[in-house]
């Protein structure tokens, strides 16, 4: 019988996400798990939680900006800040929804580390039609047909649903993580999620 997967939520606009992205399939992959990923907005569970961005905070957020590309650096990962930081997801979002669906996990997958590493590596606006066009057009897909679902309200339902799972389940961050029903918060609890999975609850 499989082992149960590794839920990964995550935010096209998180730094921390998209370093995480990079490690969490080959993680699971040494321990026999596979990753589930759900893409949410953390704009909404920070109102759940009645948080703010860390780049909202005096001194925190020059810090968190400097922690952002040290932390890439260290996992050997490029990183350009965006532009316009942070930004707004929601059709990214809806698209991997949409691909999940339609196409699969590992489409849905591909969205999201294409879309990541976009924002993160490539200073790509995907908050921006063209920007979205753009990286349509680079993972095989119709740009109308994408713009399309980014109006339907099946996929802004989807989405919603997925926000609200989201905060039942107790996220309040990206990227988040459950092993076994275990939470796990941030990009930083990497050593801690191998050791879980190497022997089991600590």
């Amino acid at each position: 019988m499989p082992l149960p997967a590794i839920d990964f939520w995550f935010d096209f606009s998180s730094p921390y996400s998209y370093i995480a992205n990079e490690w969490v399939d080959a993680v699971a992959a040494r321990h026999g798990r596979t990753v589930r990923r759900h893409a949410i907005l953390l704009g909404v569970t920070f109102q759940a939680a009645e948080l703010r961005p860390p780049v909202a905070f005096p001194l925190k957020g020059v810090y968190s900006l400097r922690d952002f590309a040290r932390s890439a650096r260290f996992e050997g990962l490029p990183y350009l800040p965006p532009a316009d930081f942070p930004i707004p997801t929601q059709n990214a979002a809806r698209v991997f929804w949409w691909l999940q669906a339609t196409q699969g996990e590992a489409a849905a997958a591909r969205w999201a580390t294409a879309g990541l590493r976009g924002v993160f590596a490539q200073q790509l606006p995907l908050h921006q039609p063209a920007g979205l066009a753009s990286l349509a057009i680079a993972q095989g897909l119709e740009p109308d047909a994408v713009q399309a679902v980014c109006a339907d309200p099946q996929w802004k339902a989807r989405l919603k649903q997925a926000n609200d799972d989201a905060i039942a389940g107790g996220v309040f961050g990206a990227p988040f993580f459950k092993l076994d029903g275990e939470p796990f918060w941030g990009n930083d609890r990497r050593a801690q999620i191998e050791r879980w999975l190497a022997q089991g609850p600590f």
